[in-house]
This record gives structure tokens, sequence and C-alpha cells, in this order.
């Protein structure tokens, strides 16, 4: 399964960014990308997985490494 994830960073202060992914997003998960590390706080599905790919939408916070 391929899962492209639409991420949204809390806060409006950076764009976000869309990703295609092999392993599903989780809360709690830490994620790094525009050279920022981020924690995953919410997941949900946007469409239902059609063949191979999930659309899934992540919100998340930036964090301190």
């Amino acid at each position: 399964m391929i899962y492209q994830v639409s991420y949204v960073v809390i806060g409006g202060k950076h764009a976000g960014t869309i990703m295609n992914q092999k392993e599903r997003p989780e809360v709690g998960d830490r994620i790094k990308f525009a050279g920022e590390a981020f924690e995953i706080i919410e997941v949900l599905e946007i469409i239902p997985p059609r063949g191979d790919f999930a659309y899934l939408h992540a919100t998340c916070k930036p964090v301190k490494e």
C-alpha cells in the first residue's frame, strides 16, 4: 500500500507538504520535512483507499530535536 499523506502544520508558520509513504503515519510519530521535525497529532482518511493507494490527512506540530 502507498499512502499519499497531506501534512498540515498547526500554527500557520509552515506551509506543510504532501508525501508518498510506504508506511501509514500514526499519532505520536515524528517526521522531518523542509529541514524541520514535526510530531503527528491527528491522522484522518480523506477518501477510502483505491487499489494500492490510500489518501490521508495528518495534522502535526513542530518539535525540537
